[in-house]
């Protein structure tokens, strides 16, 4: 797990807007705004009157000292910082958590390659090609236990699959990870209804030889740590 480095802030959550912002209501009457890490839809997680919790900064060079890490929806506490899945899935891979990614000897994060972008970690050792390994926040739930992505239509994400399957087709190992900020889900699956273009992508990355795995997370308000493996369903 990793822990927050400053005790959160519980409040309220008033409303999120232009994607970036949201309005949160403390105990003792004062109202914030605060920097909401972000894109998606969050669907499901932008309920007025829902708990909410942040991170404060002391940095005087932020213009919100604020940050929102947490919203409880269905009565689980749901990490929605899409900045934290990255040295989440890092951690849980140097600490053998991912059995599926064990065995190599460095790890390097934000490597170049594809056509112009970065892939979030690359996995070498002497002895067996590098794996590049590209990884996505979940927290979207519709259907109980059923976590999905995107929540969104995501260009990127679709960019992403076409590079990780050039990988896979040169006859390198190339791994999608969903990280899932959730405890609540034991599956997932694509949300075709929401991005069709991204699954079929997904679709086309896995007939190419890419590997999918995706693992859920214990959140607590002391921090978060990738939990268990959940099954890839259709």
């Amino acid at each position: 797990m990793i822990p927050f480095t400053v005790p959160l802030r519980e409040g309220r959550l008033l409303r999120r807007y232009k994607r970036f912002l949201a309005d949160v209501a403390f105990p003792d009457g004062s109202v914030e705004v605060v920097h909401c890490p972000n894109p998606g839809a969050m669907m499901g997680l932008d309920t007025a009157g829902a708990r909410a919790f942040v991170s404060v900064s002391d940095s005087r060079t932020r213009k919100l000292p604020m940050t929102l890490e947490i919203v409880e929806a269905d009565g689980t506490l749901v990490g929605i910082n899409t900045n934290r899945p990255n040295a989440l899935f890092a951690a849980a891979i140097l600490a053998g958590t991912v059995p599926e990614l064990a065995g190599y000897v460095r790890l390097r994060r934000e490597v170049p390659y594809g056509r112009a972008s970065r892939v979030d970690i690359v996995l070498e050792s002497p002895d067996r090609p590098p794996a590049y390994v590209e990884i996505k926040n979940v927290h979207l739930m519709r259907r109980p236990g059923l976590a999905e992505f995107p929540d969104c239509v995501t260009a990127r994400g679709a960019r992403h699959l076409a590079e990780l399957a050039d990988v896979a087709a040169a006859g390198g190992r190339a791994v999608m990870a969903f990280v899932v900020q959730r405890r609540d889900c034991d599956r997932v699956a694509i949300a075709a209804d929401l991005d069709p273009v991204y699954a079929k992508g997904f679709a086309e990355a896995r007939r190419a030889g890419v590997e999918v795995i995706a693992y859920a997370c214990e959140v607590t308000t002391d921090g978060i740590g990738v939990e268990r493996r959940v099954a890839i369903v259709d």
